[in-house]
């Protein structure tokens, strides 16, 4: 290859090189711009997600101050997200209710899924770990939901926990003989 060839092959390797970095540059905008997209659709729907679990929070939180009853056992009150931390355990509450000798938690979700049969067994063990004031109460557990899959309902009644659905406007609690107490 002749010194003029080389040349000529550097130069062209070059234009080449100046070109792809071009391209490369234009793809790197495209795909900030598709980022971004996807960032305002992830929150967009994220959103979404978030305010069907607030409303459905409010849907029982409301009902449940109205008729303050799990099944034949009476609370005297409320309350409503509540965040424990205490050592490495955390977990957040969705409504607390109490009386004199027992405290029902109850895991709010607009539709359940069943992970979240396990999420509430996690909570429920955390519990007195992180409200030892409560050490001497009867501890139930709940799970309120618009929309239970039979399956699901199931296993929560299996493991002895509430299930508390909307029924028209108001809402419904069942159990099953065996009530979780710990």
């Amino acid at each position: 290859m002749t010194d003029d060839e080389l040349k000529k092959l550097v130069a062209g390797l070059a234009i080449a090189q100046d070109r792809t970095d071009a391209q490369l540059a234009k793809t790197d905008a495209q795909l900030a711009k598709t980022d971004a997209k996807i960032d305002k659709l992830a929150k967009m729907y994220g959103g979404v997600g978030n305010n069907q679990g607030d409303v459905a929070e409010a849907f029982f939180f409301n009902s449940i101050t109205k008729d303050n009853h799990l099944g034949s056992i009476r609370f005297d009150d409320a309350t409503r997200n509540m965040d424990k931390k205490r050592g490495n355990i955390q977990e957040e509450y969705d409504i607390f209710l109490t009386n004199g000798e027992a405290i029902a938690v109850i895991e709010v979700k607009y539709k359940a899924y069943l992970g979240d049969v396990d999420k509430l067994d996690r909570k429920i063990n955390n519990f007195k770990k992180l409200f030892p004031i409560y050490k001497d109460y009867k501890l139930y557990g709940a799970m309120a939901s618009f929309h239970f899959n039979p399956e699901i309902k199931d296993k929560l009644l299996d493991r002895g926990y509430f299930v508390v659905e909307r029924q028209g406007e108001l809402i419904h609690t069942e159990n099953s003989d065996y009530l979780r107490v710990v």
